[in-house]
């Protein structure tokens, strides 16, 4: 019997691996994402590990398709793909660009070093194509802020990243082109970006205030509200030009400064809006009022995306017909208010958004809106008007600085203009700049830029209490006044002041404040009324 000699046993197949990177997003916070691909010997599969939600699981048939569409190859053998860190889940299908990028490096296809050295964002289509994919500025602000010097993002979102300064920005319309450029090749002219831009309609001009008549009392308060960014209520029938009002608050604010409209931009880049530049207008977002909690303020199933409330972020925020909203869709917005910030956590994490916008809400004063108008019919019990009006809690009223309660104009002003009518926009527009100019200048060092932004207790150690401050506390002592409204009285005189070209409030300015606040246009409302 003769023995049989075994093969002399060979070193086993060498496993290949590179790497790329990406980026992870967590609100507007960004955490960077390392894509290990591993090639080994073993039976054609590809693993993807690492957290991924459903649109990055997916990527590993998307590129692999796209792969075979650019004439490269795909391994045939076992490949197992890691997203670090382990325990961050991993959302959205920018990933694409920089799993493809991995896997080719692995293979030898470009050069590791070149693919280690960028930021790669993108989503990829099965032909090939980079397609555009949202959070492209907020992802190329982080990759900045972690020390990387380029990132590779899709050819339609190029103006977009190039937003951000100190980070060099390349874009690719094809994965053709990516592999190009990380050879340090010249890449071929691909067929222009065909892919269509999906956008809302543009934005109406905001309208003039010398459109409307007969509300005197109602657009000083506007005014008020855009000078210091103080939240306002208006409670009157329909018709009356509540919404008008609203509508045309923008149209007086000041321009946003550069870091500001960024800031909106990346939230309007989350959303998946176009963004080709900064718009220095302040946003305006008007939700409906069946929208739900998760639509006002933001959330999700896993990771919380932006509601209506950071939308509005350094504009305004208006809720008509507020008391139709859900009572405990109103509530969400307590936090937000005072803090300037959403906290959404969810199982796939925490996000934070910022939410600093000016809260306008504009309401009937019941159901059918004529209660309490001379010459109109209510149909409503009293009961039912308690029940109407407590739609909106009291601890979200305590937070409203201004309140307005308007009536139908009077007659008069249907036969021409007359000494009530407002100012046009642009007179306005440079009343309320000069006076956040003077709060600029007054709270230079502080970090705060508008009297709406100034805690309390600055208020009352750091700035000249105003004369006749004494009206506030016997309205505490009276019960009609909580310390938060104290506080909210004292930024409206110094924002009355500011309005006036004073360097501190006087007592009118307090009696004025009183009124904003309580919503009864008396002595001090009107005298500031007549002086614009």
């Amino acid at each position: 019997m003769t023995d049989l000699a075994l093969p002399a046993a060979g070193p086993p197949p060498r496993a290949r691996t590179s790497s790329s990177w990406s980026i992870a997003l967590s609100g507007l916070e960004g955490q960077p994402v390392e894509v290990e691909a591993m090639i080994a010997p073993g039976l054609p599969r590809t693993v993807l590990v690492g957290l991924p939600d459903a649109s990055v699981y997916e990527a590993r048939d998307r590129c692999r398709s796209a792969v075979a569409a650019s004439g490269l190859r795909w391994p045939v053998t076992a490949l197992t793909i890691n997203l670090t860190p382990a325990s961050l889940p991993k959302a959205g299908s920018h990933h694409d660009l920089a799993i493809a990028g991995a896997v080719l490096a692995a293979d030898g296809a470009v050069p590791e070093e070149a693919v280690r050295s960028v930021v790669l964002l993108g989503e990829l289509g099965l032909d090939g194509r980079v397609r555009r994919t949202p959070g492209i500025l907020p992802a190329t602000m982080a990759a900045r802020d972690l020390g990387f010097a380029q990132v590779i993002v899709p050819a339609g979102q190029a103006a977009e990243a190039g937003l951000v300064e100190g980070i060099g920005v390349r874009s690719v319309s094809t994965l053709g082109q990516l592999v190009a450029v990380l050879r340090g090749q010249r890449p071929a002219q691909a067929p222009e970006d065909d892919e269509p831009v999906v956008t809302g309609p543009e934005p109406a001009a905001a309208g003039d205030f010398a459109d409307i008549h007969g509300q005197s009392e109602a657009c000083h308060a506007a005014v008020v509200a855009a000078a210091g960014r103080h939240h306002l209520l208006m409670i009157g029938p329909p018709g009356v030009g509540k919404t008008m009002i609203a509508g045309r608050i923008p149209g007086i604010l000041p321009e946003l400064d550069p870091r500001e409209a960024l800031e909106v931009a990346s939230i309007r880049s989350l959303l998946g809006e176009p963004v080709a530049g900064l718009d220095r207008r302040p946003p305006f977002a008007q939700p409906h009022h069946g929208c739900s909690a998760p639509a006002l303020v933001g959330g999700g199933a896993r990771l919380a995306r932006p509601g209506a409330a950071s939308r509005a972020h350094r504009g305004v925020l208006f809720l008509d017909e507020v008391p139709e909203f859900a009572p405990h869709v109103l509530d969400t917005l307590r936090t937000p208010l005072e803090t300037g910030e959403v906290f959404l956590s969810r199982s796939g994490g925490e996000a934070r958004y910022p939410a600093r916008f000016q809260l306008v809400m504009a309401a009937n004063p019941c159901p059918c809106g004529n209660h309490g108008v001379a010459g109109r019919d209510c149909r409503c019990s009293p009961a039912t008007v308690l029940r109407y009006r407590g739609r909106i809690s009291g601890p979200l009223r305590d937070r409203v600085d201004i309140t307005v309660r308007m009536l139908p104009p009077k007659s008069s002003f249907l036969g021409g203009l007359t000494a009530e009518d407002t100012p046009p926009s642009s007179v306005l527009a440079q009343r309320v700049a000069q006076a956040r100019q003077r709060q600029r200048d007054r709270l230079a060092g502080t970090g705060w830029t508008t009297n709406a932004e100034v805690p309390g207790s600055y208020l009352r150690t750091h700035l000249p209490l105003p004369v006749g401050v004494e009206r506030l506390e016997r309205a505490v002592l009276n019960g009609g006044m909580s310390s938060r409204g104290v506080d909210r009285a004292l930024r409206l005189a110094w924002t009355l002041a500011d309005l006036g070209g004073r360097d501190r409030p006087i007592e009118t300015d307090v009696k004025g404040a009183i009124a904003l606040r309580r919503g009864t246009f008396g002595e001090g409302g009107r005298e500031h009324a007549e002086r614009r």
